[in-house]
Order: C-alpha cells, then structure tokens, then sequence
C-alpha cells in the first residue's frame, strides 16, 4: 500500500471553518452496501434501530494555545519577547509538554507569562518539546488556562482564521467531562441534547470511553510505504463497566457503533488480546489500514477526512479502498463539508 492510494482532490472551499447551527443540522451520508443516501445527522433516528449502541468519547479539550511573553535579564537589561506555546500532555513529574515558538531563542530556567495569574518556566527541551512547569496545579490551573487559553483548532482551520470565544464552545462535545485532548473527537460535535434524547426514547444505548486526543493526530503520513508509519501514542480508558456494555450489546447480536474514529480506535485496542472487548487503560498506537480485522465496530460515525492521512487508511480499512473512493467522491460531487467542523457520515460495512 502506497500513500497515493489514499489521496483525492479536494477543493479548497469545502474546508469548513464553522460548524453547522444547531449541530445536528449537518449533513449525514450513509453508506451501507452498494448505496448512498443524503440526508441529516437528525436522520439518524432512521438509520439506528432500538438496542444499537453508540460508542462515546468523553474526553475533554483543553485551551491548550496560548500566547504570551517570554523574559529573561541579559546584559543589555531585561528582554522580553513574544512566545506562542501549545500544550500537548502532561508528565509524571507535574511538567506540560509543549510545542514553543520560536523554541530555539528560550534558555532553560525563563519565565513565560500568558496572563496576570498563569506563567511558566522552560525546565527542559526534549525531542524538539519543551518542558513547562506552571506556577499553578489543580482547579487553579484549569481556571487560569480557561481564562488565557485559546481552542487548539486543526491547522487548516487556523490557517484560515483564529480561534475565538465561540470555539470554546464549538469544539467542544456536550458530553465532554475528563480533561486532557488537544484536539476534539470531531464527529461527536454533530450531537445536541435534544438528538441525544430522542436517540435514546428510541431504545438507542450509549457508552461512554476516555481517549485524550493528541495534537499527533494532524501529523502527516511522511512515508510512501504506509505499512511502516509509526503512530503517535494517546491515553485511553475502557472502564469495566463500558466493556460490559459493549458486550452484553455484541451477545444480544444488537450493533455497536462508535461515533468517531478515537472512539473505534480505543474499543480495537482494547480487544487486541483476547479478541473480545475487555477493562482496558494505557497508550494505544493502534494504527489501522486495510487489511485490519475489525473485532468489535459494527459500522462508525465520523467525519470527512484529510488526503493521504491516517484516517483515510482507517476508513478504506472499514469500508475498502474503492467503496471509499467512491463515497468520497460522492461527499465532493454534492458539496459535503470537510474535516472538523464539517459534516458527517454514518459508514455501515
């Protein structure tokens, strides 16, 4: 496999830079078999039977971009100088680990200040990652990020536009409750409540699973051999509880449908074992292309994805490489929305 294999022409233009309003206004093509059908996410309530069970990612992002200043004294007196970080995780020992702009022109031991109460101090440069220790921990922490932070939007959203109040919203899930992404788990965007309700007076179940989605999932696909692509590492949790779920679902022979390709990939990786789904926490590196064998998804919600990236490898795998050429080509002969805050598309193998 090739990474040409997993490329399209896209038109710029069907990039979304805003998500639909109300969320579950989107657009939803399904495909099952040979067909596809246009419609809307609220369609769903036709699409999913009494007993099937969405899978859900509860993780929560962070405003994990900030912008602040940089000081230090030099000979010539105190210096200050603008400075860009994004956080990516934190460490063992209470550190973040962040992308810093320009990293090259910080010493070890500088302060950087992003507000009146939030600042940090660079400890340590690790694989081109710097190493921040803030003045602040806990619930003080969370409030002073919350307060100077900005949503880490997708590159090619913040190519187009900064990131402003409104995402704090936009790019966030309703159901989101454990801190920790970088990046949103973008097909769950398309819920509201009152679809979440209607879902569920229908009989449809829901489980909920943790996997902090990391700014990795942007990274491109850099070799032409896809099979020796290497993946970022991410935290997730399958609680006992959600793979009985799961599996009291799978042995009544209803669907499980996870809604997003974070939630597929930490359902996979929790059945990698036994084969089954079990308890499961850690960092996954599932990578997912064609000729996966899928052990626990039924079908998968989730959005349109980027050329020759990861997430094409994992859709193709689902679905095969020519049923995906053809449902992509359908998204862009009638218009669908692209990527994060695009529209959506219920795949059933």
């Amino acid at each position: 496999m090739k990474l040409g294999d997993f490329d399209f022409d896209l038109p710029e233009e069907l990039i979304a830079t805003r998500p639909a309003v109300p969320r579950s206004s989107a657009r939803l093509l399904v495909a099952e078999q040979d067909r596809i059908s246009d419609g809307r996410v609220t369609d769903l309530l036709d699409w999913l039977a009494p007993g099937d069970r969405l899978v859900l990612n509860d993780t929560r992002v962070i405003p994990a971009r900030l912008s602040g200043q940089r000081h230090r004294n030099s000979a010539q007196g105190p210096v200050s100088a603008r400075i860009e970080v994004t956080l990516l995780e934190p460490q063992a020992d209470g550190s973040w680990a962040g992308l810093l702009k320009p990293l090259k022109k910080i010493k070890i031991g500088e302060t950087l200040r992003f507000s009146d109460a939030l600042s940090a101090e660079l400890v340590d440069v690790v694989d081109g990652q710097g190493r921040l220790r803030f003045n602040l921990a806990g619930d003080d922490f969370d409030a002073a990020l919350a307060e100077a932070g900005a949503m880490p939007l997708p590159p090619y959203i913040a190519a187009k536009r900064p990131a402003d109040e409104q995402d704090k919203t936009d790019y966030q899930t309703v159901w989101a409750r454990n801190s920790g992404a970088v990046a949103a788990p973008t097909a769950s965007l398309h819920f509201d409540e009152p679809l979440l309700k209607a879902l569920s007076e229908k009989g449809v179940t829901f489980t909920y699973v943790t996997l902090h989605v990391g700014a990795g999932t942007f990274l491109p696909v850099k070799v032409e051999d896809v099979t020796t692509h290497k993946m970022h590492a991410e935290w997730g949790q399958v609680t006992p509880e959600a793979a009985a779920e799961i599996a009291a679902t799978k042995a009544a022979g209803n669907r499980v449908i996870p809604v997003g390709t974070t939630a597929l990939r930490l359902i996979e990786s929790a059945a990698r074992e036994s084969g089954a789904i079990t308890p499961w926490e850690g960092e996954t590196d599932i990578f997912i292309y064609p000729g996966f064998e899928f052990r626990v998804a039924d079908a998968l919600m989730t959005n349109f994805h980027l050329p020759k990236s990861t997430l094409m490898m994992l859709v193709s795998a689902l679905m095969g490489q020519d049923r995906i050429r053809a449902i992509y080509a359908h998204a862009v002969k009638e218009r669908y929305r692209f990527f994060s805050y695009g529209d959506a598309s219920l795949l059933i193998p």
